[in-house]
Order: structure tokens, then sequence, then C-alpha cells
């Protein structure tokens, strides 16, 4: 015979695993907020951090566009014409950028580059607007890397070559009468050797950018 009692304990006894079927659920809700946390906080953390290498990466464009914009617009500016005096007779001498392949040299290498930072910039300034936190395709990253390497050695080499020819025209040449052709033609040498520091600025943010460049790489790597 059941009794009264006996009946109480069965509802009580059907009723403990619905309470601990409920009680798991929640401890279930609980922990799925808690998965999900970790993957939120990470994914607002890959956004901070790549929105960060885009600023940076904008003000190394930028910084390389005006320094090879600047070293274009001294070095085709400069052209100059006076009167040099050589053993009391005075010689008209003109001197233009022109004149020399190593300053076109350096022209040249100073459009290029600064061609290539404003693509990276029409690159990199949407993706900061946007705040995208997707990593640029890997890629993408090698051949950035690559070209900024390239523009870095060849803009070197035009600044070195360019700073040659100053230096023989502002010392002129040993062992022989040449003289410092600076003297006569001083606006034309300040403005090459303007044009070759900010040449030589424009190799700083390049080597900057390569470094970069192999941070993101060994982002995309991990």
């Amino acid at each position: 015979m059941v009794t009264g009692q006996d009946q109480k304990m069965a509802t009580l006894d059907l009723s403990l695993p619905q309470d601990q079927t409920a009680a798991k659920t929640v401890v279930n809700g609980v922990d799925g907020s808690l998965e999900n946390a970790p993957s939120d906080t990470h994914r607002f953390s890959d956004i901070v951090l790549w929105q960060k290498i885009d600023m940076v990466t904008i003000i190394l464009r930028l910084l390389c566009m005006a320094s090879s914009v600047m070293a274009l617009s001294f070095m085709v500016t400069a052209h100059e014409a006076s009167n040099l005096i050589l053993y009391g007779f005075q010689i008209p001498v003109q001197s233009k950028w022109s004149y020399s392949s190593s300053f076109q040299y350096l022209v040249g290498v100073s459009a290029a580059v600064a061609a290539h930072s404003l693509l990276q910039l029409l690159i990199f300034i949407p993706r900061l607007l946007r705040k995208s936190s997707v990593m640029p395709p890997e890629s993408f990253l090698w051949l950035l890397f690559a070209a900024d390497q390239v523009f870095a050695y060849i803009l070197t080499s035009a600044g070195s070559a360019a700073s040659g020819v100053t230096n023989v025209n502002r010392t002129g040449i040993n062992h022989t009468p040449l003289p410092n052709f600076c003297k006569p033609l001083q606006g034309f040498c300040d403005h090459v050797t303007i044009s070759i520091a900010f040449t030589f600025l424009g190799c700083i943010s390049l080597a900057a950018s390569a470094v970069l460049d192999v941070i993101c790489l060994s982002k995309s790597i991990d």
C-alpha cells in the first residue's frame, strides 16, 4: 500500500532531477557566456592591434612620400648661372640638375618611391577608416616587404651617387686646378644638399616600414 508520505517522497525524487537539469542549464549558460567572452576579447584586441599597425603604416608612408616629394622638388629646381673667377679671368658658368646623370637618377627614383608610398596610402587609409580587424593576406605582406626593401636600397644608392657629385662640386678634385664650383653656384649646391638630405630621410622611412612589414609577417605566421 502506497501511503501519502511515500507519494510525497516520490514527487520530491522526480522534482530533484528536473531542478538539477535546470541548474545545469543555468551553469551551462554561464559557462557558454564565459567561453564566448575570451573570443570577443581576442577579437577586440585584434581590432586594436591592426588599427595601431595601420596607423603607424600610414604615418611612415606619409613621411616617406613627403620626403620623396621634397627631394624631387628641390632637385628639379636646382639651377643657377654665375661667373667663376679662375686665374683672374671671369668665366660664365651654369649648372642644372639635368646636367648630371646622378641627379637625374635621384629624380627618377624619388618619383617612383613617392608613387609607391601613395599607392600604399590608398590601400591602408580605407582599412583604418573601416576599422578593419582582418589581417592582410600573407602574399601581400611579402610583396610589400620586398618592395620596401628594393626601394630602400635604390633610394640609398641614388642619394649616395648624388652625394659624390655634390662633394666634387664643393671640394674640387685634388691635384687638379678644378675649383670649388659651389662658391659661385651657392644656391644650386644648397638645393642639391637639401634634396639629398630628404632622400636619406625617405630611406629611413622605408627601412622602418620594412621592419613593420616583418612584424606583420610574424603576426600572420603566428
